[in-house]
Order: structure tokens, then sequence, then C-alpha cells
């Protein structure tokens, strides 16, 4: 006797999740070396935003014995918006901050507990945090950056554009610093989701972590995938955006519009495919070693050289 109609597609929808994004999950088959980890200071389960009972928590990295303030860089997670834990982003944090910088990965509302915008109003949140905590954790306030990793890069891209948009500010405290970043660097991420490439996304029982991330559909809700695209969102005042993406990962993660109207707007960007490497780069040592160094080096320049 067959299952009725409504499981089978509640088993699809289920599935497809399941296989959704997969390789982002998984920790990375990097290595940390004992000479970094012995150069930083970790300060794990902080909390950076509360919402109710709800806890929302980051781990930070700062380099051992450092007295000056330095630069901060969020660091956020991919999953496709539904599944993920900030331990996913611990090798890239504690990479970032053996070279100076003060790094924090962050857990945020993933879209089967609360849909978009949550997941931005944490990304906002926890820069809010660190400007609020800035003398505790010795953090340099004027230059804080962000980067992530596919889902993660998406909102790490919208971070850098939706600075001053009220309606993404959330109520995750510390409402009188700002939510704004100096400097942006997505990895493997969408800049523009109001595309016709992502509208059959969205229609795609394969990409059903789309329509659970914005409500529905593109077409179903236009309006809520033009305030998640952070293409939409471009003015004058973003900061500097450099992408970075795997050779075998899809051409959509080459911002190559966004990129054109960011220059034409005068804003510093740029892209950097790493050869041969997938969508989850990350995960192999070699590329893992590669995109540190590029962080470090926009980083570097668009932070502490300024």
């Amino acid at each position: 006797m067959s299952r009725p109609l409504p499981l089978l597609l509640i088993a699809l929808f289920l599935s497809t999740l399941l296989s959704a994004d997969e390789d982002w999950q998984k920790l990375p088959q990097t290595k940390i070396t004992p000479s970094i980890e012995s150069k930083i200071d970790a300060f794990p389960d902080l909390t950076y935003a509360t919402y109710g009972d709800r806890e929302l928590k980051l781990d930070l990295y700062r380099p051992e014995g450092a007295v000056e303030k330095l630069p901060g860089i969020v660091c956020i997670h991919g999953g496709a918006w539904w599944k993920g834990e900030r331990r996913n982003h611990a090798h890239i944090a504690k990479a970032l901050a053996a070279r100076g910088f003060v790094a924090v990965t962050i857990s945020y509302r993933l879209s089967g507990e609360q849909p978009f915008p949550a997941q931005i109003e944490d990304c906002k949140a926890a820069v809010r945090w660190m400007r609020a905590n800035a003398d505790t954790y010795g953090i340099d306030a004027d230059f804080i950056g962000a980067t992530g990793s596919s889902a993660g890069g998406h909102l790490a891209n919208l971070l850098a554009t939706s600075g001053g948009v009220s309606e993404l500010e959330g109520e995750g405290g510390n409402a009188d610093f700002s939510s704004t970043v100096q400097a942006a660097a997505p990895m493997g991420a969408q800049s523009d989701l109001e595309t016709e490439r992502i509208r059959l996304r969205s229609l795609d029982p394969k990409a059903a972590f789309y329509p659970q991330f914005l409500g529905g559909t593109q077409e179903d809700v236009p309006g809520t995938y033009q305030l998640a695209s952070p293409r939409h969102h471009l003015d004058a005042g973003d900061p500097p955006i450099f992408y970075l993406t795997g050779e075998l990962d899809d051409p959509s993660t080459h911002a190559d519009e966004v990129r054109r109207e960011m220059e034409n707007l005068g804003i510093p960007t740029g892209l950097h495919i790493l050869k041969g490497a997938p969508h989850p780069f990350l995960t192999k040592q070699k590329f893992f070693d590669e995109g540190l160094d590029l962080l470090d080096d926009l980083f570097t320049t668009h932070l502490k050289s300024r």
C-alpha cells in the first residue's frame, strides 16, 4: 500500500535538505598546528545576543599576549542557512587570530528555527557585540571585517552591503553600537538572489533550503529575496568586498555583475579563483592554506593598513 501523497512530499523535502550543501558541514579535514594553537588565547562560549530565553554564543580568539587593540573579523559558517555550527569555522578563526586579528566564529539562528532575516540580524548583533566589548577583548572597534563560506559567505556579503538598513538590524542587543563592517571576503557565496538562476533553484526540490530560508520561492516572495540580496543594497558607501571561490564551483560565485557595479561605484573589489578547488575548499588543507593567505592579505590591507 503506497504512502499518502503529503507524506511522500514531506519525505522528499527532508531528503533534499539532508543532502543539500552537505560538504560545508564536514568539519574541516585540515590541521591547525600546535604552534598556531600556542600563539592564541581562546575565549569560548561567550553570549553575544539574547532573544528572550534564547542565547547565541561565539568563540573568540586573539594573539596570545597582545596588548594593543587589533582589527576584528567575524567568521560565519555555511550550511545552506539551515544547518551547521560555529566550530565549522574554528580553524579559520584561530589561524586568522595567529596572524594578528581578533577573530570570532559565531552561532546563528538557522532557518529551521527562524526564517530570514534572523540570520543576518544575528550577524549584525555579533558585530555590535564586538564593538560593545572592544575594550575587554582588545578589539579595534573602527576596523571589523567579515568572512564566511557558502551560506555564511552570503551573510558576510550582506553584512557589508546592508549597513544602515534598519529592517535587518534585529533586537539582539547593543543597539547603541554600529553593525557596519569595513571589509568583507565572501567565499563560495551568492551575491545576487534576484537572478533567474536563483528563481529556478528556489523551485527545485533539490534546493529546498531556499524557500525554507526565505519563506517561499522567489516567485512567492520576491520582496524577501530582494531584501536578502547583497546586490540590492549596494551603494557608494559600502566597504571593500573581495570574493574567493573554487575553480570547480558554480560561476555565480564569481559575482561578475556585482563586481562591475562596485567598480562603477568606486568600491574596491576583486575575485580570486582557487585553481582546482571545489565549493567546500576550506575542508582541504591545500586550499585552506591558500585561502588563509588571501584572507590575511585582504584584511591586512583593508583593516590594518588604513
